[in-house]
């Protein structure tokens, strides 16, 4: 009989739900597969695009897991300096065959020193901010570095939840599930990058997410600040 495969996915208010839903979608395929959708409590976790989600386990009562993911969303600031998830976090992965990542919740794993050498994807926002926990920001969809997976903005998730599925069950597995969910993305628009978008969509873009910008960068120095005063 095959062990099952125990997938944990962290559930935070005012994630955004497709950091967390679309690589579950891909992942709840895996043969033996086991998703987990976590959180403090049982209670529903509302996300940022105004519903909630039900979490299946807590902290206290979640399996030891072969694949921790922590996703982005604005609640990803509040988690920078969460010291009960940040714990957690660091214990599933003292175990944990891969530590893994969606947008900016790659910034979270950062602040639980989860990230020191290795080299990382987030959204292209938020990329540069990784440096300050000694991690390497890369600007790919999905970056692998030994035990380490990372994907960047919000859809890149579901090309995320493909990769770890090869990892786990093979690339003809993987394949498999890709045919199942009809992935085949033909984008009406061609703007989903900024190299892509140009630098006047960019520039109004930025501004728009500016003072989300300015709570990050002060969320960041303070959990960076904190990891040193614990590393000295």
């Amino acid at each position: 009989m095959t062990e099952p495969v125990e997938i944990g996915i962290l559930l935070f208010p005012k994630v955004t739900q497709l950091d967390a839903t679309g690589p579950a979608q891909v992942l709840s395929l895996v043969p033996g597969a086991r998703v987990h959708m976590i959180w403090k409590t049982l209670d529903p976790v509302p996300t940022d695009a105004g519903f909630s989600i039900m979490p299946t386990t807590t902290f206290a009562q979640c399996p030891r897991l072969d694949v921790i993911c922590v996703p982005g969303g604005a609640g990803q600031v509040e988690l920078m300096v969460d010291r009960e998830t940040l714990d957690f976090l660091r214990r599933q992965a003292e175990t944990a065959r891969y530590v893994t990542s969606v947008c900016t919740g790659s910034l979270v794993l950062g602040a639980a020193g989860l990230l020191r050498g290795y080299r990382s994807a987030c959204h292209w926002a938020w990329r540069e901010m990784l440096a300050d926990f000694g991690a390497v920001p890369v600007a790919e969809r999905v970056v692998r570095d030994r035990n380490r997976i990372s994907g960047g903005g919000v859809t890149a998730g579901i090309d995320f939840g493909f990769t770890v599925a090869a990892e786990l069950v093979g690339e003809e597995a993987a394949r498999s599930i890709q045919l199942m969910l009809e992935y085949d993305p033909h984008p009406p628009f061609d703007s989903g990058s900024p190299e892509k978008a140009g630098a006047e969509r960019v520039k109004r873009l930025r501004e728009r997410m500016a003072p989300m910008l300015e709570n990050r960068r002060k969320a960041n120095a303070e959990a960076a600040a904190r990891l040193e005063q614990a590393a000295s």
